[in-house]
């Protein structure tokens, strides 16, 4: 751990930019490679979460590092040279005036955020360090973490909306309401550990792609039973799939591996269980693959829409036809 003690000079955080900027300046830290998430500059510097965030913000102020959605903060492709130590008697610059601060320029620094280090890395002292504020500030317009994520969800969900020319017949608005939701979980996966099918999120930008769905299957005969729960179907179809984009992400941060280098040093467990002889069909399936099994979210996720809608369709259509 490189714990900050008392006699190192300068705030804590313009240390840590310090030494992140040398290790990135003497070519140990190349383009591309990642730096240390939050938590991590937390934990090797023995410092806060927002200290943490402060100093890799200071970091990208100076073009040193980018975040890059679902990967983290990286190295720059073509980082600018900086001083390798603060000058003495440097003050870091002063928090904007509060009216600078807006509840959507908060809310929108917590999607950033949530975008590229994940949901639990969230917090409202992070938030206020990378807007450059002092944390009672963003309690101003936020009450706390809660209501921050609450707003998060509606401005996310909004990002996309429906065309005024609807399209003829329920399957294919029913696809477009699919794909839709799929796409918004897709730009922002932490969206789908917000809440369970028995505890929803009440937003009204998401209530659009709910009316959007419920409208298409109306006016077929279904009784208003079958017709929600196809709703909730269909919503948990794209739940149930998008919480894994955010599972992966976590797993390879807290591992430190790729899905690829998880399964390759599970390869003996694996081979112990072909080697059995126990599961026949397994093993003829999983020795046809080759080059091994290639998870696709996006197929599994147009193999579950194409296999759901063709098992609902004599459900609506027989009633339609009442």
């Amino acid at each position: 751990m490189a714990e900050l003690t008392p006699g190192q000079d300068g705030p804590p955080y313009l240390r840590i930019v310090a030494e992140i900027r040398r290790r990135i300046t003497e070519g140990r830290l190349a383009p591309g490679d990642r730096v240390p998430s939050t938590r991590q500059v937390a934990a090797e510097w023995n410092v806060a979460l927002a200290t943490a965030t402060k100093a890799l913000t200071m970091l990208r102020l100076e073009g040193l590092v980018e975040a890059l959605p679902r990967v983290g903060t990286v190295v720059a492709s073509a980082p600018t040279p900086a001083p390798t130590a603060p000058a003495r008697g440097h003050r870091p610059p002063a928090d904007p005036p509060a009216h600078e601060l807006t509840t959507e320029r908060i809310v929108r620094t917590a999607i950033d955020m949530a975008d590229a280090e994940g949901l639990a890395a969230l917090s409202m002292r992070g938030i206020a360090a990378r807007l450059g504020v002092a944390p009672m500030s963003v309690y101003r317009y936020v009450p706390g973490k809660d209501e921050l994520t609450l707003l998060m969800a509606d401005a996310a969900f909004g990002e996309e909306a429906y065309p005024a020319d609807v399209p003829r017949g329920w399957r294919p608005r029913l696809e477009l309401g699919a794909r839709t939701l799929w796409s918004l979980h897709r730009s922002h996966p932490w969206l789908a550990q917000l809440s369970s099918l028995t505890r929803p999120l009440l937003v009204p930008r998401l209530m659009v792609h709910g009316e959007w769905i419920l409208s298409a299957l109306d006016g077929h005969g279904l009784d208003h039973t079958t017709l929600f729960n196809i709703h909730v179907l269909l919503y948990s179809h794209v739940q149930g799939l998008a919480v894994h984009l955010e599972r992966e992400a976590q797993a390879a941060a807290t591992t430190g591996q790729t899905d690829e280098e998880w399964m390759d040093s599970r390869a003996h467990a694996l081979q112990g269980l072909v080697d059995s002889g126990r599961f026949p069909t397994f093993t003829k399936v999983v020795g046809s693959f080759g080059d091994g099994y290639d998870l696709d979210l996006d197929a599994l996720f147009e193999l579950g829409l194409t296999s759901l809608l063709d098992g609902l369709a004599p459900v609506i259509e027989s009633t339609t036809r009442r």
